[in-house]
């Protein structure tokens, strides 16, 4: 059952955060449905403008739909990813998504406060929730790039001013995390004084924490071990992904996790099967293995069990 991002944080607020994870094919989905299944889960589907583009929207949509025929009992939003105007507005015309993230954040507070309150205006007239960003995190994420000179953090009072002028659903801030497998460098927390601060301002309103996958170091040793060369990767803390949702986040952006699982299986599976060729073999071991990711992670973000005291405050 497809919901609003709205409705999810509306029950998600200050006791667990839903996991936002991006996908691009029939196995992401296929795992990311039977690991939130199996963890009684309510989840996010995020699509990116370069998931989009991958093979054609139409086909990605048609392969949710596909997986909320094949799991009827889940409870998910579909939300567009890092969205300039446009193409928030192309989300919001097909009648599939019920939430947009518009990403006005490279813009002068000014502009992005104009950009945003225009989607918001043409969302909410639909019954569609929106995501906006302010602050900029550092970090690569398909074609956005942000140089960690040119990052920062979310100003607090310029945050409950931005939600006020836009009327926005949600908040991206920028709290120390960043895009891609390269995070940070050394040990390096989130900025809770950050989202203390915002939430003292700001309570009750949802946030968002983009660029949060842990970059598990065992994924990455096992991809060396079987030809890869990543090295210097370090990601987000699992263990602060609670402390946050305590403090008002309730969306969570998982993506590079997911990728290295896909890179990990693949490099395994043809290095120890060299003469193989059919792809559907370690396709069906990547869902069983990003299945078990994704309940993993909802255990940590605490959304695991919630889904049938979901189901009741929506009267489903």
């Amino acid at each position: 059952m497809i919901v609003t991002t709205a409705q999810l944080f509306k029950h998600a607020y200050g006791k667990y955060a839903v996991g936002a994870y991006n996908i691009n094919n029939a196995e992401q989905a296929m795992g990311l449905f039977k690991g939130a299944i199996d963890s009684k889960a309510p989840f996010i589907i995020q699509i990116s403008k370069g998931a989009r583009n991958y093979t054609d929207k139409r086909m990605l949509e048609a392969i949710i739909r596909s997986a909320g025929e094949i799991f009827p009992e889940a409870i998910f939003a579909v939300h567009l990813d890092h969205g300039d105007e446009q193409t928030c507005y192309d989300c919001i015309d097909s009648g599939f998504f019920s939430s947009v993230m518009i990403d006005a954040s490279h813009d002068p507070f000014e502009k992005n406060v104009e950009i945003t309150k225009r989607v918001v205006e043409k969302a909410h007239a639909k019954g569609i929730s929106v995501e906006a960003e302010l602050g900029m995190l550092g970090g690569v994420e398909e074609d956005i790039v942000v140089e960690e000179g040119h990052s920062c953090l979310t100003d607090p009072a310029e945050a409950e001013e931005f939600v006020k002028q836009t009327g926005c659903d949600s908040l991206a801030c920028a709290i120390g995390t960043s895009h891609g497998a390269f995070k940070f460098k050394g040990k390096q927390s989130l900025h809770f004084d950050v989202l203390e601060k915002i939430k003292a301002r700001m309570n009750g309103f949802p946030l968002v924490m983009h660029g949060s996958s842990s970059v598990p170091q065992d994924e990455v040793a096992r991809i060396n071990a079987a030809g890869g060369t990543i090295a210097g990767s370090m990601g987000v803390d699992v263990n602060e992904y609670l402390p946050a949702a305590k403090l008002g986040v309730t969306k969570i952006n998982i993506d590079t996790d997911g990728r290295l699982v896909w890179t990990r299986v693949h490099r395994e599976f043809f290095r120890d099967k060299p003469s193989e060729f059919d792809f559907r073999p370690p396709g069906k071991i990547f869902i069983t293995e990003y299945a078990k990711f994704i309940a993993s992670r909802n255990v940590l973000l605490g959304s695991a069990g919630q889904l049938d005291d979901l189901r009741k405050s929506l009267g489903k």
